[in-house]
């Protein structure tokens, strides 16, 4: 399975943006804290990127890294880009084999 990624171009500086994503009062506006699977961020570079685990609020649960990573446009804006990945250690387990091969069926006249 591949990740989500997402492109925005905002006319907001950097430092404003950074804030945004990576003070938790700020977040909590557009990213509330029940949706994390934790509130601390897994992995921070100031002004460049920011990773957190995020839990589904519905059944099976599952748990994704969305990642933040922004940087600044010619305009004097800022680039953001979200990349979310399904990372639940469930879906890594093996399933079981079918019972049937779903190979292409041959037929034997008798």
């Amino acid at each position: 399975m591949s990740d989500l990624v997402l492109e925005y171009e905002l006319d907001a500086p950097l430092e404003k943006v950074w804030r945004a994503i990576s003070i938790a009062a700020f977040r909590e506006k557009w990213l509330p804290r029940v949706a994390l699977a934790d509130a601390e961020p897994l992995s921070s570079a100031t002004c460049e990127e920011i990773r957190y685990r995020v839990r589904d609020d519905e059944p099976p649960f599952l748990e994704s890294v969305v990642t933040f990573q922004i940087m600044p446009s010619a305009d004097g804006g800022t680039r953001l880009r979200i990349i979310h990945g399904l990372a639940d250690a469930r879906l890594g387990r093996h399933l079981p084999k079918a019972a049937n091969s779903n190979g292409p069926c041959l037929m034997r006249a008798a």
